[in-house]
């Protein structure tokens, strides 16, 4: 069938997209501090780098998302943030001063923004049921191409030419590397990806079927006019409530009470065009799973910051015994999520979730007891670290594919390219904030940890109180809001 074959080339150019920043992170990472030095750049450089590609990514994600969601399209979106990636690329292959290469992770992470159009245009093409067995791929797409990059570096490194008026050697030769693939990955996309409407499933046939029954007036006077909003209620449970929208369509509703009309009659509020619609996103499992978000990368990124000076001290590993250390972590998060991507199928959402902090949970008490202090000879030691480091990376796919999943399916199915914009963006914060936190306590461990530590126990009382919206309820049994909700 052409709609199949056209939507396995569309899945297959998502995952050299998400293949190729996964390759971008793992070139470019392992030698531009090298790079900053070679152009007598001050030690904080690195960081204002590193910050640099997650700080404009994190802002054009929302953008980039909503985007989509007006045009319902996410081929030119793709088009255009892969012109910032070669722009980008190829100022960081110029080298010419220190500014210059903060500038080009700048112009490159507004790229990464299309990742929010493209888990948009994912959550409208599959059910609930296999969403997060299609998460689960896409994200073990960018580990793989984390453990690709480093093999990238082998050859990379032996660059030492000229090219016109520019020098190709190991820091800069990254760039001109990952321009000439995203120019590649253009005439990909141009050519293999399609802007497909999705075909509706049975599913969602039928909860349109009793979406439009739902819009017939609840109560009618014997004169066959409707009711007005305010006297009646959802279900006939509670008085002076006008009607919750349907779960999954909550950007048809509008704050006086009715539903917007179908296309032809009044257009959908964005939430930048109407400060109520973002009401959605203070829902209390929205916000839960938002903080499951900020709290994972948080803790993630701090770990991998910490990892480094410790092996360094207290086992003396150079820059080989990291590099294995980091292959090793690749494989294990790849079968974390593959892992995950069976499990799915057979158990909801939020029970992955709850395994993988439980898990998070006994590798932050594992890290404060054995390496806030290590002390032993050196097989101690490197089994305490293994240990700890096992324990993390494998919590991490539970957690990223159960709370991408669980929030697809609670926020409203229009407007899923800003929302997963918001996502990302609070995943991006949280990736800048993990480094600095990590970078000024790597001697004082405990106080890192702890925090750490209180943030995840924070966590679980959270999915704990929440657990039971954690779930994508049938829409016509979502409840309205309350009382006090209506007058605040």
């Amino acid at each position: 069938m052409e709609y199949q074959r056209k939507k396995k080339l569309t899945n297959f150019t998502i995952g050299l997209l998400f293949l190729s920043g996964g390759i971008e992170y793992a070139v470019i990472l392992p030698t531009i501090w090298a790079y900053l030095q070679t152009l007598h750049a001050e030690p904080y450089f690195l960081g204002l780098g590193i910050s640099a590609f997650s700080l404009t990514g994190l802002l054009t994600g929302p953008l980039f998302g909503h985007w989509s969601d007006r045009s319902q399209r996410t081929k030119a979106i793709i088009l255009f943030a892969n012109v910032f990636e070669i722009v980008g690329n190829f100022m960081y292959f110029m080298g010419v001063s220190k500014w210059l290469l903060l500038g080009s992770r700048l112009v490159a992470g507004i790229g990464t923004g299309a990742g929010a159009s493209i888990f948009g245009y994912l959550t409208r093409s599959t059910t609930s049921q296999e969403r997060a067995t299609v998460f689960a791929a896409v994200m073990a797409c960018r580990q793989v191409g984390l453990l690709i990059g480093p093999a990238c570096n082998l050859f990379l490194r032996l660059c030492n030419f000229r090219l016109g008026p520019f020098e190709v050697n190991k820091f800069t030769s990254p760039g001109l590397f990952m321009c000439l693939l995203w120019i590649l990955l253009q005439f990909v996309v141009a050519a293999m990806y399609y802007d497909l409407q999705p075909v509706p499933h049975p599913q969602r046939a039928a909860l349109a079927v009793q979406e439009e029954e739902e819009r017939e007036p609840l109560v009618q006077h014997d004169s066959g006019q409707e009711e007005p909003a305010e006297h009646r209620s959802y279900g006939g449970t509670i008085q002076g409530v006008p009607a919750e929208p349907p779960m999954g369509d909550e950007s048809r509703y509008v704050p006086n009470g009715h539903l917007a009309e179908e296309e032809g009659g009044v257009k959908e509020k964005s939430p930048f065009q109407n400060f109520s619609a973002m009401r959605e996103y203070l829902r209390e499992e929205v916000v839960v799973l938002l903080t499951a978000q900020f709290i994972t990368l948080f803790n993630q990124t701090a770990l991998e910051t910490m990892v480094t000076p410790i092996t360094q001290r207290y086992l003396s590993f150079g820059e080989l015994e990291n590099s294995i250390m980091y292959f090793l972590c690749g494989i294990e998060v790849i079968c974390g999520f593959f892992l995950v991507r069976c499990l799915s199928s057979r158990l909801p959402d939020r029970v992955i979730l709850v395994l993988g902090l439980v898990i998070c949970n006994v590798a932050c008490i594992w890290c404060l007891l054995f390496l806030a202090r290590p002390q032993g000879s050196f097989p101690v030691l490197l089994s305490e670290l293994v240990v700890g480091v096992f324990l993390q990376v494998l919590g991490l796919p539970f957690v990223a594919v159960s709370q991408v999943s669980l929030f697809s399916k609670v926020t409203a199915e229009r407007t899923q390219g800003f929302s997963q914009g918001l996502r990302r963006s609070v995943g991006g914060i949280a990736t800048i904030l993990g480094p600095l936190w990590a970078g000024g306590l790597t001697e004082n461990l405990y106080v890192m940890l702890g925090v750490m530590m209180g943030l995840l126990s924070l966590l679980m009382v959270m999915v704990g109180l929440s657990y039971s919206y954690l779930v994508e309820l049938p829409r016509s049994s979502v409840p309205g809001p309350s009382p006090e909700e209506r007058r605040s």
